[in-house]
């Protein structure tokens, strides 16, 4: 360890207080402690407006810095010296003075089906007309509708355990979560389906940890070089670039997928509009050295296939937040 992240007392790691994201926290916490035992690690919670606006669908409060804003505020302040995000989270824009320090490695980035008991059998193409599907991502609304428009949508906030009873008590036939988020909280068991990218491509940077830190603080980022997973890293930084090319934010209908084959990347992205009538789909393929430009060509791409004209139409429904 450096001199200057030896001479430093004790490193505070910024979390939201929601059960997911103590257990991603508390994940980083142990694998730093691991590497550097004696360094002192602390954690301290919050609520942030995305936890506290519960009554109001998330593309209706906006999304800049909806998860993130009072963790960047304590770490501009020196009240925090990082912050860990699930990096679907994170604005592809970070406030000035701050950095994307570290990407964790990737876990399954798809999207899951969690069913009611009465549907146990049946997979989202077999579900009845009128089934009610509960999500809060305009991304996944607007591909299941493209997919499958005889299904009722419906808005759904809250943890995860507060999803699930809402799920289990009738008020929803099925409801779409993260792969990674439930295997994280030792959930896997409620998965009934694994949507195929084919249907949901899945939110930039999804299932892989963005740690936050103050720009020029080389103590912390010293720390987090343990923790960094290059094939993950190239792969979000190829994601988080088409992005913000497109300048959409975790609440508009854009997903992705992305695969690594030795040195060379291929990304997929989409754009959809939110009643799923019209979306737009590519690739493009290239060397993982090039993750970022590859992301900037592939929104080009999408440009010109009409991607803009969805997107201005999204902004002025929903607002940019």
């Amino acid at each position: 360890m450096t001199a200057s992240v030896t001479a430093q007392s004790a490193i505070c790691i910024g979390s939201r207080k929601s059960q997911l994201a103590l257990v991603q926290t508390h994940w980083v916490r142990d694998q730093l402690q691991q590497h550097f035992p004696e360094l002192a690690l602390e954690v301290k919670t919050m609520n942030t407006q995305g936890d506290k606006i519960l009554d109001v669908a998330l593309a209706k409060i906006g999304d800049k810095g909806l998860f993130t804003q009072e963790l960047e505020d304590e770490m501009l302040k020196r009240e925090v010296d990082l912050a860990v995000h699930s990096l679907k989270d994170l604005p592809t824009n970070l406030p000035a003075g701050l950095m994307l320090g570290c990407i964790t490695e990737r876990v399954d980035p798809a999207d899951g089906l969690v069913i009611n008991e009465k549907h146990r059998e049946r997979q989202l193409d077999t579900l009845p007309a009128g089934a009610v599907i509960g999500t809060s991502s305009l991304r996944r609304l607007a591909q299941l509708r493209h997919h499958f428009p005889h299904l009722s949508f419906k808005d759904i906030r809250g943890n995860v355990n507060t999803r699930l009873a809402k799920l289990d008590a009738g008020e929803y036939d099925g409801i779409i979560l993260a792969v990674a988020g439930l295997q994280r909280l030792g959930m896997g068991d409620r998965i009934h389906q694994v949507i195929p990218p084919e249907i949901s491509l899945h939110a930039v940077g999804q299932g892989a940890l963005g740690i936050e830190c103050r720009e020029g603080d080389e103590a912390v980022l010293q720390l987090l070089k343990v923790l960094e997973h290059g094939e993950s890293r190239d792969r979000c930084l190829a994601e988080r670039a088409f992005l913000r090319e497109l300048e959409g934010g975790c609440q508009v209908p854009i997903g992705v997928n992305s695969e690594l084959e030795g040195d060379d990347l291929t990304l997929t992205g989409m754009v959809a509009s939110l009643d799923g009538k019209k979306l737009i789909k590519d690739s493009i393929s290239g060397k993982r050295e090039g993750a970022e430009s590859l992301g900037r060509e592939l929104a080009e791409q999408l440009r010109h296939q009409g991607a803009d004209e969805i997107l201005a139409t999204i902004f002025a429904e929903v607002g940019r937040g």
